[in-house]
């Protein structure tokens, strides 16, 4: 089993590729590392000389001083490196650096910088080194206003502000999923030295902004899922959706039409494809505890009393939703969320799903994990 260990696992490039490694539980081991173990020496070195595999992450991207960008960038490698050699490590280090290392910023500098000085170690110690050049990342729980423009725009608009477009740049992206599969990939690659990430889509920030307008219109204000056009839409809405205030926003209920004949609900207007399925759950039986890294899912409540849990993967803060065949509602399972749902009633619960893609025995994206 190989052991890797993650500087900067809680940021977000970090969060997710732990988060993906710990699901290949039979293959890697994840190393813990904390941020204060850079300022002792001992336990630094211990986290060296337990990887086989260190994924250097940690730094900063903005602050007020581009000074402190730099030195605090810098300052990590330097501390990495020294480690390196007290502890003859002989492992494989993957640095992410970015494409803003030719351009006129701190933050650029301070990776160059970096990834020389990983580089001269290398080549001197005949050692295992990957420069990773990494162009615009997005994804699910990118901070506003530091990881990129999606997060700002996502945040902006889930609280009902108004985005603004500073420069009407052309990006070129990588959704974060792709961009952890390869550098989990190269993890087992005999290629060494740097290597540009190619990104997957380029879009102009206009055009980012007009999508996410589009998802909150037909998303959060009428709960319709919209047509996608291509694997990067879905994943921008995706990532869109992960800015949902989930302890206000869920459950929502239907409009129930009733008459002398009985009820009526439309339970969801889709503009994209998927598989839609019902299912009678008996007293007291919880079904699901798992959860999804690329699907969109809703759960309807039609007839009898639940309780719907849903947990970042993670944490530990548990949201529950109680619903009622009284008054059915619906609640949307984010991604990296493991979710449930279990009758608390005292009758039979009917509940219908409804998924973004058929279901695929050979590649499931379900992974089991207890709310």
């Amino acid at each position: 089993m190989i052991k890797i260990g993650i500087t900067g696992s809680n940021g977000f490039i970090g969060w997710h590729l732990s988060r993906t490694i710990c699901l290949h539980n039979d293959k890697f081991k994840l190393i813990e590392f904390k941020r204060e173990w850079f300022e002792d020496v001992y336990k630094l070195d211990t986290f060296v000389l337990d990887c086989d595999i260190i994924v250097h992450l940690a730094g900063i991207n903005r602050h007020s001083e581009n000074a402190v960008i730099y030195k605090t960038n810098l300052g990590l490698a330097e501390k990495l490196v020294d480690s390196f050699y007290r502890t003859n490590f002989k492992g494989q280090l993957l640095f992410s650096s970015s494409i803003q290392e030719n351009r006129n910023n701190a933050f650029g500098f301070s990776k160059k910088s970096a990834r020389n000085l990983f580089s001269n170690w290398a080549k001197l110690t005949d050692s295992n080194f990957k420069g990773l050049i990494i162009p615009n990342v997005f994804g699910a729980f990118g901070v506003p206003f530091y990881n990129s423009v999606v997060s700002t725009f996502c945040h902006q608009l889930v609280n009902n502000e108004n985005p603004k477009i500073e420069t009407d740049a052309t990006l070129n992206l990588i959704y974060i999923n792709d961009l952890v599969k390869q550098i989990i990939e190269l993890f087992v690659s005999e290629s060494n030295e740097n290597l540009i990430i190619n990104h997957t889509d380029t879009y102009k920030v206009s055009n980012l902004l007009e999508l996410l307008k589009k998802f909150k219109e037909k998303y959060f204000d009428n709960g319709q899922i919209p047509f996608f056009h291509n694997q990067f839409e879905i994943n921008l809405f995706n990532t869109f959706r992960s800015y949902c205030d989930l302890s206000n926003y869920f459950p929502i209920k239907y409009k129930n039409n009733i008459d002398e004949r009985g009820n009526f609900v439309e339970i969801i207007r889709l503009e994209t494809g998927g598989q839609v399925s019902f299912s009678t759950t008996k007293e007291g039986i919880t079904r699901g505890n798992h959860f999804h890294t690329r699907k969109i899912e809703r759960f309807s409540v039609i007839k009898g009393k639940a309780l719907i849990q849903l947990r970042k993967i993670g944490t530990t803060n548990v949201f529950d939703y109680y619903l009622s065949g009284d008054e059915p509602a619906y609640v949307d399972m984010p991604i990296w969320y493991t979710h449930n749902i279990k009758n608390i009633g005292d009758e039979e619960l009917y509940t219908m799903f409804w998924i973004n893609e058929f279901y695929d025995a050979d590649d499931s994206d379900t992974f089991f994990e207890i709310v």
